[in-house]
């Protein structure tokens, strides 16, 4: 590493499982780039619902990640790994990690990384790598969404959400969206949701099936439980659940009559303990499709607000009071 880069650095730390309050801004070590690796000065990171899952103590970083928070970065690149090529020094990149992304440095392998799109500051970029990432995999590798296709989107107004409905539009999909207040669905149309729903005021399956073919291709499902008989009842013949999360329980009635007589798929992944070569060539696709729609304009991450490294505890408590629309972003620099 450079002489300039300090041996010691601040970061937030879970003190013990439980609530915000256990959230503590501490001083660790440096920690040091593996041979893939690169070190990033960290300007900006994300906050993520896994995030708040592991301060609970449900969530632990796979093995040989960081203990710390935080799965998305950006940044400045100060140390590269004896076998990293791709990446020099003084790059901005936002990356992909597998925890400690809540410090003044962290370490990503460089296959997770990718440059800043031109035209956004770092706080943008930070909000990218996890939504992004997941979006592309779940929605139109796993789900295969295609252009012309319907995909509905629970939690429309999340940073994942917010993120389904921009990529999914700009590729051509009519984008129906689910969120838990009228001024939440009026976000999501204003991001390009051609019909939101109202889950508190409305039955969403109602409302699905009254589309012109009965429901929709493809559902990117954050809720869980309860929501799964209903899923089902609104994906069209060869529709595509994809379950992603499971705010609600990890448990729901399956009914397998209409899967098989609507040919229906349904399938899930997490992606935070996937290896690197499976991140490396996720980025790379990312890079190829969903980079042209940020230089185009046609997708741009929404920030609902910003807050200094010392006040995580304050953003993991406006995460959870599901007040937020769009990402919540540390800002170190």
């Amino acid at each position: 590493m450079s002489s300039a880069t300090p041996t010691e650095m601040a970061c937030v730390e879970i003190k013990s499982p439980g609530g915000p309050e256990q959230l503590v801004l501490t001083r660790r070590p440096v920690p040091q780039p593996g041979p893939a690796d690169v070190l990033i000065r960290v300007h900006a990171a994300g906050i993520n619902r896994p995030d708040i899952v592991q301060r609970l103590g449900q969530y632990p970083p796979p093995p040989g990640a960081s203990d710390l928070p935080g799965l998305e970065i950006a940044g400045e690149v100060v140390a590269l790994g004896p076998g990293v090529t791709s990446i020099k020094r003084g790059d901005l990149v936002c990356a992909l990690v597998p925890g400690g992304g809540y410090a003044e440095y962290a370490t990503a392998d460089a296959g997770s990384c990718l440059p800043i799109p031109q035209d956004l500051d770092t706080v943008a970029a930070a909000a990218l790598p996890e939504t992004v990432f997941t979006v592309w995999h779940n929605v139109f590798q796993r789900g295969a969404l295609q252009p012309g296709e319907s995909l509905l989107v629970h939690g429309g107004s999340s940073g994942i959400g917010t993120t389904a409905i921009q990529l999914a539009k700009a590729r051509g999909s009519y984008v129906a969206a689910t969120a838990g207040s009228d001024a939440k669905c009026e976000a999501c149309r204003e991001l390009g949701a051609d019909l939101t729903v109202n889950y508190r005021a409305q039955d969403f399956v109602d409302a699905v099936r009254a589309l012109p073919g009965k429901g929709v291709d493809v559902i990117l499902d954050m809720v869980g439980g309860s929501y799964l008989p209903r899923n089902i009842k609104c994906l069209k013949p060869d529709g595509r659940l994809v379950v992603i999360a499971f705010l609600e329980g990890n448990k729901g009635e399956l009914d397998l009559a209409p899967l098989m007589l609507k040919r229906l798929t349904v399938t899930g992944s997490t992606l935070r303990a996937r290896d690197t070569a499976f991140k490396a060539a996720l980025a790379r696709a990312v890079y190829e499709n969903v980079w042209p729609l940020i230089a185009a304009k046609k997708f741009t991450p929404r920030i609902e607000q910003v807050f200094p490294l010392a006040q995580a505890a304050d953003a993991h408590r406006l995460m959870e009071s599901s007040a937020h629309i769009g990402k919540i972003v540390l800002k170190l620099l």
